[in-house]
């Protein structure tokens, strides 16, 4: 079918919009960490009855200790302090401006290759950058007295953002290492699916660590009570089975099937347009007024993602 890879690719980006409105909703009702515990205790689950069917074993089966090292890594680099940015961030400037501030992700990752994995950094990547930080500072920088400029959202907010993106694109390289020595581990005589399953297996690694490591934190700061509160707050955890079911369920198996029938470039294009379709839903549901520098600084900041992808 023509253009399925595409389609398929909105698909996930519609979905990723679904995850950020529930974790939105989710962050401010139950809190950021009970909300991230109880999202990747539910990933968890998820995973396992997956990796069950398809491969025999509920569990990471054939991981190695470098798997496990690197994945461990990209969950405390991506979820422990990516996600802790990204849910805080929610309560403080909302997912919308959220989601533009996770467009950083691939510069960040760009910049982790390079430092991680000696991958080049060419001037096209350098321009992508350029144009991504130019396209988010229309949308949270105004004039001010004096012609100066000034920041139109709280600067905690716009830190927590830039962290959640800094988060995200550090975590994937990591990951990217941890999936190579899994990789490398499995043995010749496993089964069939396994190579398939194999990104859904490293996930449940770094759902297993981040969900660790959410409650250390949260243990911690004294405040595991919180999390006892949630699992009996039915419309908190409407949210958080829902932004569970559309990102590392629905939305990380559909990414995957996505590249299978259109190239990598294309479908990390048309799946990174969350900020653009999170939008309207946005401002329907919280009554925002969108404003005009706000669409053009977006639209900038999605021409450097997809400068990344495409040149």
């Amino acid at each position: 079918m023509q253009f399925l890879g595409e389609a398929i690719s909105l698909v996930v980006a519609v979905s990723w919009t679904v995850t950020a409105l529930c974790a939105d909703k989710a962050s401010h009702r139950l809190g950021s960490m009970p909300a991230n515990v109880l999202r990747l205790s539910l990933a968890i689950v998820f995973l396992a009855l997956l990796l069950w069917i398809t491969v025999g074993r509920p569990y990471p089966v054939y991981a190695d200790g470098k798997a496990w090292l690197w994945l461990s890594l990209s969950a405390l680099v991506g979820y422990v302090f990516g996600d802790w940015c990204l849910f805080n961030c929610y309560l403080s400037i909302g997912a919308r401006f959220g989601q533009l501030l996770m467009t950083l992700a691939p510069p960040m990752a760009a910049v982790a290759g390079w430092a991680l994995l000696g991958e080049s950094l060419s001037w096209k990547s350098l321009l992508a950058m350029a144009v991504t930080l130019t396209g988010i500072a229309i949308s949270i920088l105004s004039r001010g007295d004096g012609h100066k400029m000034k920041l139109t959202l709280p600067l905690k907010g716009i830190l927590l953002g830039i962290g959640a993106g800094t988060g995200q694109g550090v975590g994937l390289v990591l990951s990217k290492i941890g999936l190579a020595h899994y990789a490398e581990a499995i043995p010749a005589d496993a089964p069939a699916a396994m190579s398939v399953m194999l990104p859904f297996s490293s996930t449940m690694i770094r759902a297993i660590v981040g969900s660790i490591g959410f409650l250390l934190l949260m243990a911690f700061q004294k405040d595991l009570p919180r999390l006892k509160s949630a699992v009996r707050d039915r419309r908190g955890m409407r949210d958080v089975l829902m932004m569970t079911l559309f990102g590392p369920v629905i939305g990380v198996s559909l990414s995957l099937m996505a590249v299978k029938y259109t190239s990598a470039g294309i479908a990390s294009t048309l799946m990174a347009l969350t900020p653009v379709l999170i939008l309207i839903p946005y401002a329907l549901i919280y009554k925002q007024r969108i404003r005009l520098r706000e669409i053009l600084g977006i639209a900038v900041s999605m021409l450097g993602v997809a400068m990344f992808f495409l040149l």
